[in-house]
C-alpha cells in the first residue's frame, strides 16, 4: 500500500509592512507541482492563489494580487523550499 503524505504548513513573513501569517498546501497529483496559498489583507479577508514548480523555482500564478504579495515570491520560494527539505 502507498500512502502520499499531506503536505501542509503555515509560516510568519513580513509582507506590506506587517507581519502575516501564509498558509501552504500542497496540492495532490497536479504537474507541475503547485501550492495553494492563502493570507489575509488589512480587512481580514482571505487571499487564495496558487505557486507552482517551474524550472527548480516556485513562482505566484498569474493572477490579481497585492504588490506586498508579488514583491514576497523570492521568500515565499524559500520557505517552500526550506519545509519540502525538512519533509523527505
Amino acid at each position: 500500500m502507498h500512502f502520499n503524505k499531506i503536505i501542509q504548513f503555515s509560516r510568519q513573513l513580513k509582507a506590506g509592512n506587517r507581519q502575516r501569517e501564509f498558509n501552504f498546501k500542497k496540492i495532490k497529483n497536479i504537474d507541475p507541482e503547485q501550492f495553494s496559498v492563502n493570507v489575509s489583507d488589512e480587512r481580514g479577508d482571505r487571499i487564495l492563489f496558487n505557486m507552482k514548480k517551474q524550472d527548480n523555482r516556485w513562482e505566484i500564478m498569474p493572477g490579481v494580487l497585492p504588490s506586498w504579495i508579488i514583491q514576497s515570491e523570492e521568500k515565499l520560494h524559500e520557505i517552500i523550499e526550506e519545509e519540502l527539505t525538512l519533509n523527505n
